[in-house]
């Protein structure tokens, strides 16, 4: 957002949310205070919301705790495709209105919803330990980055009211608008219970759309905390339902109805595809194409030439491989070393990551904790048996906590490009370690996977790192540092290929995906 308009809105100049100091003893005492709150409210039962009102389902979900997998988080409605259906009524109905709502009245809504998101981010914190699994700083970090997501595209859209600088012809006055687009469905994933989820529901409705918002199985409970903040910030019913349930039935009917008009999905490149492929067939009673927005996850490398620091490089790449078990489409999955360097380098690596401590989330002392569910337990656990066929492991099998779905930081080294650990997304806390030749060959394995997300170049050439923006095929690089970690309006997300739609969330255009150029041409009349 220019400054100019932040100064028409009375508005200061953007910044990002800091992150919270945990080594200060009063923030540390907060956040314990928060957890001891929080912990006395677990195993509740939750309702779905349509339509400003909150509403039962057909059945019941559990949520569970991943550090204790006897801890219920809490219990959530099974929605069917008839609460389905009469969310997408409700949001039907609300569109003509909530649409016309000016810009600046909109965002009032959702600065509101910023300011009580900031009041509370001790407490959703804690809910998110305990439904995901995240220690205190990626906890915070997520938070965060929500916050600044409700901030930011605020002031996009602020911004993008102003119609852009037109060529008038003699006799005619040209302006052009954005205009919504319509009934939205927003799938987020469990990975970033608060920020995605916020980042993919706020976005569209600030916009002028009305959405129903399905959250992961996962992760429902801290979708039901938000949609409460919503409640409180006074949007008006309709504009965001929310409903839970297991995910491909019921994600399945959303995204096949006619009277939705785009799709925001995040999560796997399997469902991405799937979400694409059915919204692309033009149903009885559709009237447009559906627009699909979809972010499916990566392979990433973390580039390490001959000239690099390499305590520096084996420190990001341990951080890239292992901050929250792995489970980041932007985690660094594969180690791509030059061979000059890659004894050192391996040898490095397996040090710093034998450092991590693995533990329950809400103990601070812990740095690396479960993995989200039984499923992606087993899944992780049979990628470190192929691993095992693949590679040589160097680093795994340690003692972990057997009263949750822990998996200790595995690394395999003289993997080849080829290989399925090296290949295949397993979102887990498992590193492929792979040796190129020279830096040719480390660019041509960086870039010999079907994703495109994010990676790594670690060099001191000048030379090195141009030839990297220039060949180096992801939507988000990082010299010398993790490839992890993006932060609103400084590293615009999204990535190539399977990756996604390239969508830049959390940058000056992620808006326009849920609008529309309207372009007016007035005659002068004499």
């Amino acid at each position: 957002m220019s400054d100019s308009v932040a100064r028409e809105n009375q508005l200061p100049p953007f910044q990002n949310e800091p992150l919270t100091d945990f080594s200060n003893p009063q923030n540390r005492e907060l956040m314990q205070q928060a957890l001891d709150k929080v912990r006395g409210e677990l195993g509740k039962e939750y309702l779905c919301y349509v339509g400003g009102e909150w509403v039962s389902g057909e059945g019941k979900l559990t949520s569970i705790n991943p550090s204790r997998k006897t801890e219920v988080v809490g219990v959530v409605p099974q929605a069917g495709t008839d609460l389905a259906n009469q969310a997408i009524r409700a949001a039907k109905a609300a569109f003509p209105t909530w649409s016309q709502v000016p810009v600046a009245e909109r965002c009032g809504k959702l600065f509101e919803v910023y300011r009580i998101m900031r009041k509370r981010k001790y407490e959703l914190c804690a809910w998110m330990i305990f439904e995901s699994g995240k220690n205190w700083a990626e906890a915070d970090a997520d938070i965060a980055e929500g916050i600044d997501f409700v901030n930011y595209y605020c002031r996009q859209m602020l911004r993008l009211s102003h119609s852009p600088e037109m060529i008038d012809a003699p006799g005619e006055e040209n302006r052009m608008t954005y205009i919504p687009l319509g009934v939205g469905v927003v799938i987020p994933p469990w990975n970033f219970p608060l920020a995605i989820m916020a980042g993919t529901a706020v976005a569209p409705v600030i916009a002028g759309n009305t959405v129903v918002l399905k959250p992961s199985e996962n992760s429902p409970v801290v979708a039901i905390k938000f949609v409460e903040i919503l409640e409180e910030a006074g949007l008006p019913a309709g504009v965001v339902n929310l409903i839970t349930g297991e995910g491909p039935p019921l994600g399945r009917h959303l995204v096949q109805h006619p009277d939705v008009r785009f799709i925001s999905f995040t999560g796997s490149m399997k469902v991405g595809c799937e979400i694409n492929e059915e919204a692309a067939r033009i149903r009885e009673g559709q009237v447009w194409l559906k627009r699909v927005v979809a972010e499916m996850g990566g392979k990433n490398a973390c580039v390490v030439a001959e000239d690099a620091d390499l305590d520096e490089a084996a420190a990001a790449t341990a951080q890239s491989a292992f901050g929250f078990a792995g489970q980041k489409c932007s985690a660094g999955s594969r180690a791509i070393v030059v061979a000059d360097v890659y004894d050192q380098f391996v040898e490095k690596l397996v040090a710093a990551s034998a450092l991590l401590k693995v533990g329950p989330a809400d103990d601070p002392q812990f740095n690396l904790g479960a993995v989200i569910s039984p499923i992606s337990f087993e899944k992780v656990k049979n990628y470190i048996e192929i691993g095992k066929s693949e590679g040589r492991m160097v680093l795994g099998e340690q003692a972990v906590p057997d009263d949750g779905f822990y998996v200790a930081p595995t690394i395999f080294a003289d993997v080849s490009p080829d290989a399925r650990i090296a290949q295949e997304e397993i979102f887990g806390p498992v590193i492929a370690v792979i040796k190129a030749k020279d830096y040719d060959d480390a660019l041509r394995i960086a870039n010999g996977t079907r994703f495109g997300l994010t990676g790594a170049l670690f060099s001191r050439s000048q030379e090195k790192l141009d030839r990297a923006a220039r060949e180096f095929h992801v939507g988000n690089l990082y010299f010398n540092r993790k490839c992890t970690g993006a932060i609103v309006a400084q590293q615009p997300f999204g990535g190539f290929n399977m990756s996604g739609t390239d969508c830049k969330a959390g940058g000056p255009d992620y808006m326009l995906q849920f609008l529309q150029g309207k372009s007016i041409t007035t005659k002068k009349l004499g």
